[in-house]
């Protein structure tokens, strides 16, 4: 089935009618609109009705053929009876599914513009949130076409609200109402208020006179209304409500079209050498909906293809997208903190959405160490804000003065913690940093295994050079075997990391924080890290507070949630959040943070957002008489009440979807029948079992692996692996220029040798098992 998306065409002007109520004249408005352009521009017009209920009889698409000539009329899903489409359709035993709607509409929208046809009409049924079949609202049925809406008003008593309400309906939708007409009415006078109402929106009101009473004789009817249609649709306001659609659908082309060029001339991109970039390059998003996003064609298309077309957003928007782009539910949760507080500042404040999402976090983390959560507004603030907390609670425990002892940080090589100077330092010179002025790395960085699949195998495979000291290549049966660490042997791993521990500590090296991305080092290249090693690293760091300190009696504070030798830190910036399968990353290593840092999925892909929890005991480590101890971190936007209320809501949505068993159907193929996952749950992917073997065969691949949302297939490069290798960006170039008709395009990114792939947590089963198929054929 072909993707339906965004549509567009440079001589198919279409026009989506909407109530703002039942029986507000959806039907009429169209009838005067297709005659108006037929007989006034002289354009070939058409209708479609994509589902009516009732008689056929009585339908909406016989009575424009009634009244307008050489108007071809389709109805695309017909009910028996004259209710609502999810009591009809249930009425007749035939529930279609929104999917098959939305195919059906846009097949007969596509087929209008192969006829070459100037101008159709869609129109909706009943009010602007009424239930499709489905029973789910036709508004959201619909958006993935995002047409220009007509919105057709409530002239009856109390229409100024249903109207108004209709057009909030749609406008948190992300639709343009491009026209407001409705039926004056001399009693109620609603044209007349919404009139102003749109004005100050800078939407057109026009007012119809209403159409003769019904009268009981159906040849004297018929004559009435077929001189009404004829008066009105001549008629001087008409014809300006034409002249203005058009030029907005002109308007609308010729902005899409100098979209690169003022990008080019104006816009500074983040991680792009403009060196020789052309403006043709530029990806031009006219909007987004689920997985995709509604592009600029990128080659010129004929006068009957769109200018848009779908582009699968597989690196979901740089790792923050999760519930879908342009989820209704999101936006309300936005837009009811927007309208209820706005933005309120929180130093020595709290308001709800703040006080639900601390609540929440402490609850869904489940970790007993964690206790405190503090607000920034990106992952990479909220790892300054993370490191902070480390460092000062090292150094209040062991006595040492920062400006006057070097005080760094252990990592593993590969991390990447964000762009600001603070955390810039804590990873080791890479691409992102060695060119930065103030750059001054502060830490030791542990080389670690890496688990990939090759040749249908998971592997566990040690740096070349301390083979010796991690051991060979092991290989195991399952994915879930890689988890299985209890099974597992460390002794090799403890031994190196023990003497590198106690080989730094000699050298007088003091370290205030171990900081790690868990299981995958997202910015480094999509590196999986051997869960063992990191479990490993943790374990040898807590148990031997005389590693890090000569002093090991000052690492004595007492309770199962004192943090011990080091503060640990999570950076799951980019893992957490059901980004790997599940909400953190606690089973996959088997060991909790002191420190946690969420972001990204945090708040479902719409709005930035971070928090960075931690111990009681590190809070306390701020604690005194003096207020310049305290943390003086913060930002003018902190713990704003939006994003506060789009995670509180995000967490509920995806933790429902694992509560509910939305998942199952793609962790189904991964289940092992040797799993000894007892008390812990199994890995899985979004990426099918089957398809990643498959791809583990494949000459041109290197290796690959998969875990949650997560692909990454690392192209094979003569040169050698890394980020200044470009021997993904063939794959990446093809993927983005399919072109028609392989249904849309596939917009990525690479890292180096890496090419990553990134499901929603929403993402349908059509849509990776498409892109599975895609990539096995592109890829030798």
């Amino acid at each position: 089935m072909q993707r339906v998306g965004s549509v567009l065409w440079p001589s198919l002007q279409a026009l989506q009618i909407y109530g703002a109520n039942t029986d507000v004249g959806k039907t009429i408005v169209s009838t005067i609109l297709c005659r108006a352009f037929k007989d006034k521009k002289k354009f070939k017009v058409s209708y479609i009705k994509p589902v009516s209920t009732g008689s056929i009889d009585d339908a909406d698409g016989p009575h424009i053929s009634r009244f307008t000539d050489s108007v071809i009329t389709k109805t695309l899903v017909q009910f028996s009876k004259p209710v609502s489409p999810h009591l009809a359709a249930r009425e007749d035993g035939n529930v279609i599914p929104d999917s098959i709607i939305l195919q059906k509409t846009v097949e007969a929208l596509n087929e209008r513009a192969a006829q070459e046809d100037d101008l159709v009409i869609v129109e909706t049924a009943g009010g602007v949130l009424s239930p499709a079949p489905s029973g789910n609202s036709q508004a959201d049925v619909y958006r993935p076409l995002r047409l220009p809406v007509v919105l057709v008003g409530d002239y009856h008593l109390g229409g100024i609200s249903s109207t108004i309400s209709a057009y909030e309906s749609l406008r948190v939708r992300g639709y343009d109402v491009v026209s407001h007409l409705i039926f004056e009415d001399d009693e109620y006078q609603n044209a007349q208020y919404l009139s102003d109402y749109f004005q100050k929106r800078e939407i057109r009101t026009t007012g119809l006179p209403r159409p003769p009473d019904q009268s009981s004789d159906r040849d004297t009817d018929l004559e009435a209304m077929k001189s009404y249609y004829q008066e009105v649709a001549s008629s001087a306001s008409v014809e300006q409500v034409l002249e203005s659609l058009t030029a907005m659908h002109l308007q609308r082309i010729a902005r899409l079209a100098e979209m690169q060029d003022k990008a080019q001339q104006n816009v500074w991109h983040p991680f792009t050498q403009h060196h020789g970039r052309k403006a043709e390059d530029i990806l031009v998003i006219d909007s987004a909906y689920n997985d995709f996003f509604d592009t600029k064609a990128l080659t010129s298309p004929s006068s009957h293809n769109s200018l848009l077309q779908p582009a699968l957003d597989a690196s979901s928007s740089w790792w923050t997208q999760g519930l879908g782009h342009g989820n209704p539910q999101l936006s309300l949760a936005a837009a009811y903190a927007a309208g209820r507080y706005g933005h309120v500042m929180f130093a020595g404040t709290i308001h709800e959405p703040a006080l639900k999402l601390t609540e929440l976090l402490l609850e869904h983390h489940k970790n007993p160490r964690l206790a405190k959560v503090y607000f920034t507004d990106s992952g990479s603030t909220g790892m300054e804000v993370a490191v902070k907390m480390a460092l000062r609670a090292s150094a209040t425990r062991y006595d040492w003065n920062h400006k006057t002892d070097q005080i760094e940080i252990l990592g593993l090589k590969g991390s990447y913690h964000g762009d600001t100077m603070g955390v810039m330092d804590c990873s080791e010179p890479s691409t992102f940093n060695e060119k930065v002025e103030w750059y001054n790395p502060k830490g030791y960085w542990f080389d670690f295994p890496r688990i990939v699949m090759k040749d249908g195998k998971w592997q566990s495979v040690p740096p070349a050079e301390l083979a010796g000291e991690l051991g060979d290549t092991q290989t195991f049966d399952s994915l879930d075997g890689v988890f299985d660490l209890q099974a597992r042997d460390a002794s090799k791993y403890a031994e190196y990391i023990a003497s590198t521990l106690e080989t730094l500590r000699d050298q007088g090296r003091k370290f205030g924080g171990l900081i790690i991305e868990p299981v995958v080092l997202g910015a480094g290249g999509m590196l999986f890290a051997d869960p063992l090693f990191q479990h490993t690293l943790v374990q040898v760091i807590r148990d031997n507070p005389d590693l890090i300190s000569a002093n090991p009696h000052k690492s004595a504070s007492g309770g199962a949630e004192s943090w011990s030798g080091l503060p640990i830190v999570f950076d799951e910036v980019f893992t957490g959040i059901y980004r790997l399968g599940q909400f953190n990353c606690n089973g996959f290593v088997q060991a909790e943070p002191d420190v946690v840092v969420n972001a990204k999925l945090l708040t479902g892909g719409l709005i930035p957002l971070c928090t960075t929890v931690a111990s009681q005991e590190i809070f306390e480590a701020f604690l005194s008489n003096d207020k310049t101890d305290a943390l003086l971190h913060g930002h003018s936007y902190t713990a704003h009440a939006l994003g506060c209320n789009v995670a509180v809501e995000s967490l509920r949505i995806s933790s429902n979807k694992e509560l509910q068993g939305d998942w199952d159907k793609f962790s189904s193929s991964w289940k092992s029948p040797t799993s000894s996952s007892q008390g812990r749950v199994a890995p899985w992917s979004m990426w099918s079992k089957d398809f990643i073997t498959q791809l583990s065969h494949k000459q041109s691949v290197e290796d690959v692996f998969a875990l949650g949302c997560v692909l990454s297939i690392s192209i094979r490069d003569p040169s050698g692996r890394g980020y200044t290798s470009t021997a993904a960006q063939a794959l990446q170039r093809d993927l983005l220029s399919m072109g028609a008709s392989s249904g849309w395009l596939i917009h990525s990114r690479v890292l180096g040798n890496v090419i990553y792939f990134m499901t929603s947590l929403s993402v349908a089963e059509d849509t990776v098992a498409r892109t599975e198929d895609i990539l096995l054929d592109k890829l030798k």
